[in-house]
């Protein structure tokens, strides 16, 4: 392949949407009603262009800026940090996309913190904001170079990580608080055998892990003696997410005990993000596969991490941009730690790039598959209209078949449409210049 061109950055554009949901979210506290789905525009001066998608998890990406403010005025905030980054970056000249993010993320971040009054910001604020702005840079990037391929999208620095290829990865559904049981067990009844459960629920902590109790109890006797093909034991794993609401690794050891003398601790497959991120304790010492997620801000939090004893890395090129997302992915794949991708309850074209990741990364222990979480269908209330913004919505890989997304020849030759035009997107701005 030939050099990589010097791309200079001569428009710029951001627009966004707001897609109610279909009941109060409610996770680390807060509820969402609504989330707004932004985009960004860069157009080179040779008339190509990139128009990447994001969509602002306010709540997820700091809890103190959403409790902070209305709930429209944290996603503006959020919002009005992509509009800073895309008008910083005008006049700015890149041959590599990760460089780029480099070159501004720190004073993306300075800026945030100034909008947001937070001094103690969590970076993931920032880099959720420029998530549109980062796919915009790798497409505007692709369209100069000729690359129509996600495999030669990826730098040869950062292919030791993604040199999988599944031909298919579970979809992980988002089980929330008040999901009814009912519900889990009908999700196995359509074929789901890894759904995400969050745990960590609302109360002191005592009454928080009475309630953690109670929950995997009626989950485990509910769906513990369902079967699956998917693992060595058939049985069914249970991956819990705990946002951060365990205050101490005793009271966590608590809840392990109880899934011993229940039966449902051998199921445990993963515990993500059971600590406050401040919580910087050795875990190497506690008996389970315990992933960080919030965390994780840069490849640098995820390296620390690992040393801390973490032993899964979720990934999310949909909340903290590609770029940063292939270096946190070649850390853990140096040190033997497994990655998989969770969602941020994103858009149906957002999910196809944390599906194009999933579908190279190395198969998770003990599953011989990738895996990949997507709630969108259980919480956007337009979901199906979203869906028609997907350039080849209709594909059999786009959807989920018994639990599992199918990963043919088609969809790499496609890379899941990815690199398609989508009108829909596309009309958020000005045609091109002439």
């Amino acid at each position: 392949m030939p050099p990589a061109k010097s791309i200079t950055i001569a428009r710029v554009g951001a627009n966004f949407e707001r897609e109610p949901l279909v009941r109060p979210f409610g996770f680390k506290g807060g509820y969402q009603t609504e989330i707004w789905q932004s985009a960004a525009m860069l157009e080179s001066t040779s008339g190509q262009r990139g128009i990447g998608l994001c969509t602002e998890g306010v709540l997820w990406s700091d809890a103190q800026v959403f409790a902070g403010h209305s709930e429209s005025g944290g996603n503006a905030l959020m919002y009005a940090v992509t509009e800073w980054a895309v008008q910083h970056l005008k006049g700015f000249s890149y041959t590599n996309p990760i460089e780029l993010l480099d070159a501004v993320r720190h004073d993306v971040y300075a800026y945030a913190k100034k909008i947001t009054g937070q001094t103690k910001l969590r970076e993931t604020f920032a880099l959720n904001a420029l998530v549109g702005v980062d796919f915009a840079a790798w497409l505007l990037y692709a369209r100069e170079n000729g690359i129509t391929n996600f495999d030669d999208l990826i730098p040869a620095a950062y292919r030791p990580a993604l040199a999988t290829r599944h031909d298919r990865i579970a979809s992980i559904p988002l089980m929330a608080y008040a999901v009814p049981i009912d519900e889990l067990k009908s999700a196995v009844d359509q074929g789901y055998f890894f759904m995400k459960i969050k745990i960590g629920q609302p109360g002191t902590q005592a009454e928080m892990l009475e309630k953690d109790k109670a929950r995997l109890t009626a989950i485990h006797a509910a769906i513990g003696h369902a079967r699956t093909p998917y693992t060595a034991n058939g049985k069914l794993p249970y991956y819990f997410d705990a946002n951060g609401r365990y205050e101490s690794k005793d009271t966590l050891l608590k809840l392990l005990d109880h899934a011993r003398a229940i039966g449902a601790f051998d199921q445990i497959a993963l515990i993500e993000e059971p600590f406050p991120e401040e919580l910087e304790i050795d875990i190497s010492d506690i008996p389970a596969r315990i992933a960080a997620d919030e965390s994780a801000h840069t490849d640098a939090d995820a390296l620390k991490r690992i040393q801390m004893g973490y032993k899964a890395i979720a990934l999310k090129p949909i909340a903290k941009t590609f770029s940063m997302s292939l270096k946190i992915a070649q850390v853990a794949h140096e040190r033997g730690v497994p990655c998989f991708c969770a969602d941020l309850t994103v858009s149906p074209l957002l999910v196809e790039w944390n599906k194009n990741v999933a579908a190279r990364l190395a198969p998770f222990p003990g599953l011989g598959l990738g895996l990949l979480e997507t709630n969108g269908h259980q919480n956007y209330r337009n979901w199906e209209a979203m869906r028609r913004y997907h350039p080849a919505p209709d594909a059999s890989w786009a959807r989920t078949n018994r639990g599992v997304f199918e990963l043919n020849p088609d969809y790499y030759a496609q890379s899941g449409g990815v690199f398609a035009e989508s009108p829909h997107y596309a009309a958020m701005f000005a045609p091109l210049a002439t």
